[in-house]
Order: C-alpha cells, then sequence, then structure tokens
C-alpha cells in the first residue's frame, strides 16, 4: 500500500511531540526516512515542507532539517485578487487604468528590489471600485527585465494584479502595513480629503532570485484588513 505524506507527517510530528527528537536535534535526511517508511523521498519532502510551515521545524539547505527549540506557529501568506475581495463584500466591482508608462527604473526601486542598473520597469496607477465608490489606489512597478511580456499587455481591461497571479508565480514576498496621510492625488482618486488617514498596504514579491514587482496599495477610509491563521 503507498504510503501518504499526511502519514509520514504525521509520524514525524509523534516523534518530535514524545520527545524522540528533541529541541535542535538533527532529523534524518530525507533519502533515510524514505527508505524507513518505504515512500518516495518527494513524499517524505512535501511532509517536512508542510511541518516547516506550521514552525514545528526548520530546513537549511545543505545543513539538513531541525526540531526548533520553540516551535512558532507561522501564517501563510496568499496574494489577494481584489476583484474577489471587493466582490466577496457583495459588491459590483470596475477597474479603471489610470496612467501607464515605460520608464528607467529608479534608484530607490533598484535599491529596494535589488535591482541591476539601466533596467527598465513598468509603471502603472490604477483604480479599484465597489459599487462604483473608490475602493483601493494601485501604484505599482514591474521589473521588465524579469517580464519582458508585461511591456505589451493589455492593462486597460485586466488589472495588474490579477494578470501577474496568472502569469507568474512568486516564491517569496516582502509585505508591510502602515497608515498615512492622503496627499492631493490619493486624495482626489479615493474621493477623501487632503490629510485623511488612510491605509496603505506594501508589496513586493520575486521568483527565486528576479525581483516581479513593487506595489503600493491606498484603501478608502474605514478599510479593515482580517485574517486568519
Amino acid at each position: 500500500m503507498k504510503t501518504a505524506f499526511r502519514d509520514v507527517k504525521e509520524e514525524i510530528r509523534r516523534r518530535i511531540v514524545q520527545g524522540v527528537w528533541g529541541p535542535d536535534d538533527l532529523l534524518p535526511n530525507e533519502v533515510d526516512l524514505a527508505a524507513e517508511f518505504g515512500c518516495a523521498r518527494a513524499t517524505v519532502n512535501r511532509a517536512m515542507r508542510e511541518l516547516a510551515d506550521e514552525g514545528l521545524v526548520e530546513r537549511k539547505r545543505k545543513a539538513g532539517t531541525r526540531v526548533l527549540p520553540s516551535p512558532v506557529r507561522q501564517a501563510r501568506f496568499h496574494i489577494p485578487i481584489v476583484r474577489k475581495e471587493i466582490e466577496g463584500r457583495g459588491a459590483q466591482y470596475r477597474y479603471a487604468l489610470v496612467n501607464r508608462e515605460i520608464i528607467d527604473t529608479p534608484d530607490w526601486l533598484r535599491a529596494r528590489l535589488g535591482l541591476e542598473a539601466g533596467g527598465k520597469v513598468l509603471h502603472l496607477t490604477c483604480m479599484h471600485y465597489g459599487d462604483s465608490s473608490p475602493y483601493q489606489f494601485e501604484d505599482r512597478w514591474i521589473n521588465l527585465t524579469a517580464l519582458p511580456q508585461a511591456a505589451e499587455a493589455d492593462f486597460g481591461t485586466v488589472g495588474p494584479n490579477e494578470w501577474l497571479i496568472a502569469e507568474v508565480p512568486y516564491s517569496d514576498a516582502e509585505i508591510s502595513f502602515s497608515a498615512l496621510t492622503a496627499e492631493a492625488e490619493i486624495a482626489k482618486h479615493l474621493g477623501c480629503a487632503e490629510g485623511d488617514p488612510l491605509f496603505l498596504a506594501e508589496r513586493s514579491t520575486w521568483f527565486e532570485t528576479r525581483a516581479i514587482t513593487y506595489v503600493r496599495l491606498v484603501f478608502q477610509r474605514g478599510y479593515r484588513m482580517t485574517t486568519r491563521y
């Protein structure tokens, strides 16, 4: 009978909980565990990845997998599609491209994403609406060295948020949240007063070593973010 990765995962968890492998102990390598459980190495690998996602073990390339001394619950992050977010609130979604230009990569963006000099980026500003009311102002830069096809993409009808999710996966993401006061341009687009407090989310994504995009998302007054883990 084929051994499922869930069975391997639960057996490794049981041994950790019962102290067979204690804090900071190095677990057997995947080849040895696969032989013990009578399964493929890929099955063990998947079990280890999920245990790492749950904060029970730590995996390091060439150093193996160790039991964490203080298991940490880790939140899984997925990039939301703003259209689905708005529709999920029971509102009708509408998108508008405000501006589009290809420019030399600004120095601040090169520093932020670790880009080389001399590259080009696609700079887009967009608006997302729910029931005709402003919902989100999107200010995005796409690295054309990594995604040259973005230069020809039609962002007049489909927003870059949704296009990127369909076009390219990501392996790493950095996200931060803060408050800002509305400047004149943002106030005009979101229909609020200058100086109003607004919610800002900033996100950078990479695929392996290639920087994909950096985006600033500013939400209308009263926006609340809720997450579960």
